[in-house]
């Protein structure tokens, strides 16, 4: 088995090459529908964060407003948070290594692989890029989102630059959707002949 990282800071279009990793029956674990999975209505992790956090959880689920002005710009608050919530993850990701072990590739979506070490458990890095000025329009147009939020997100996210020089691939968003798919089924391709397939 190939594990393939996959990563992009935000609005990058990670999430649309997940997908286009799935529609090639590449299994993929995605790390952030996993935490909206144990966040949600009657969520495992509800109880533990509302202990932490009281008030930020209700009959559905975790209340992102609320959880969001608890933990936003107190490095203290989010430590806790992730100690929650990390080895939640972690354990449905080894399920999911467990479950698809014949699989010859399969991707990890995490979105905070290189600012949280994730890159020390997977074989290859793909990193999914796409210029400034795209990745600012599409942030921008996300309902709620301000530019004071796109920059506190974006301090908090490895520079694009960096990601791309410590990737093994860079898979680019910034032109069609046909373009990118056409690069993510090129990526499948090269991974296979490299597996002798």
């Amino acid at each position: 088995m190939m594990k393939l990282g996959l990563t992009g800071s935000i609005g990058m279009g990670k999430s649309t090459v997940a997908a286009m990793f799935r529609d090639a029956c590449v299994p993929v674990f995605d790390a952030d529908a996993e935490v909206h999975k144990l966040q949600g209505p009657g969520g495992a992790l509800l109880p533990a964060i509302e202990a932490a956090f009281p008030g930020t959880t209700g009959p559905a689920g975790i209340d992102r407003t609320a959880l969001g002005a608890a933990v936003f710009g107190d490095d203290a608050a989010l430590a806790r948070l992730e100690a929650i919530v990390h080895p939640a993850v972690a354990a449905a990701r080894e399920a999911f290594l467990a479950e698809h072990e014949d699989a010859p590739l399969i991707v990890l979506d995490i979105p905070l692989l290189f600012e949280k070490a994730g890159w020390r458990d997977v074989d290859r890095i793909v990193v999914v890029s796409a210029p400034p000025e795209v990745q600012r329009a599409r942030v921008l147009a996300r309902p709620g989102m301000t530019e004071a939020r796109f920059e506190a997100i974006l301090a908090r996210q490895t520079p694009d630059a960096e990601k791309r020089a410590r990737a093994d691939h860079v898979v680019p968003t910034g032109g069609s959707i046909e373009a990118t798919r056409a690069a993510v089924q090129a990526l499948i391709a090269c991974l296979a002949s490299s597996q002798g397939r």
